[in-house]
Order: structure tokens, then sequence, then C-alpha cells
């Protein structure tokens, strides 16, 4: 129900709230793109679903340890004249994944075949600590 009283402030109507009744309890209503990850022993390879868009549409960039994932489509100059009483269909997306501060953009290698996007990240190793021992006179 709370849902559905926020919805009604943003000027959705009675189908939202059908909608809500039969969504999954922790359904999260924003447009996440759904990701695998695997682990290696050196890596982590991330296979993202990116149906619809194409490859000039993606933007891959790695900024403060996080990788952020994109996409945007233009609208079409016909869709703009049109009224739609619903539009549930995204025109962008957005995804950030937390991959450490020791990760470079020439380490990550990112390739897009058949809708999904394939990224392959390097496991960041861990910082070797020197030790300094203090002669004992």
């Amino acid at each position: 129900m709370k849902n559905y009283l926020a919805k009604r402030n943003n000027n959705y109507d009675l189908f939202d709230a059908f909608d809500d009744f039969f969504r999954p309890v922790f359904y999260d209503d924003v447009n996440d793109l759904k990701t695998n990850i695997k682990e290696t022993d050196a890596n982590y390879e991330l296979d993202i679903e990116m149906p619809g868009y194409s490859k000039d549409q993606i933007k891959v960039a790695l900024e403060n340890g996080y990788l952020t994932v994109s996409a945007s489509k233009e609208s079409k100059e016909e869709d703009k004249s049109k009224h739609y009483v619903r539009k549930e269909i995204s025109e962008s997306c957005s995804r950030s994944y937390y991959v450490g501060d020791d990760v470079t953009q020439s380490d990550i290698k990112a390739k897009y075949e058949n809708g999904m996007l394939s990224v392959c990240v390097p496991k960041s190793q861990p910082k070797q600590l020197k030790s300094s021992y203090i002669d004992i006179e």
C-alpha cells in the first residue's frame, strides 16, 4: 500500500495499484540491469543483460573504484507526438559496481554481443605490507 500512495502523488492511476498488489514484496522499481557475476582465480566476470541497445549506446566508466555501466536511447520524433496512456519501456538505464581502488581503466575488458555485455575485471591484489626492522644494539 505504501508504494501505491507514493505513486498516486506522481499521477499514476488505479492500474498501478492493481500491478503493485501482484508484484513481489521485495521488488525494486528501478530499471536495474540484471547481472551474473562469476569469480575465477584472477578475475570477476560480469554478464549484464542489455537487450535492445546497440554497442554505441552503451557506456562503461570507472571512477573512484566504481564501475558504472549505462545505456541510453534517443527518443524518436514520432514518439514525441503520441500521447501514451502508460509507458513502461525505459530509454535509459544505469548500474554501478564497486571494483576497488586498485583497478585501473586499462585493466578492464568489455565485449558486447547479442544483447549481453561481458565485462572482465581483475581482482585487486592485496597490498604487501613492508616491514622495516630496527637493529637492536
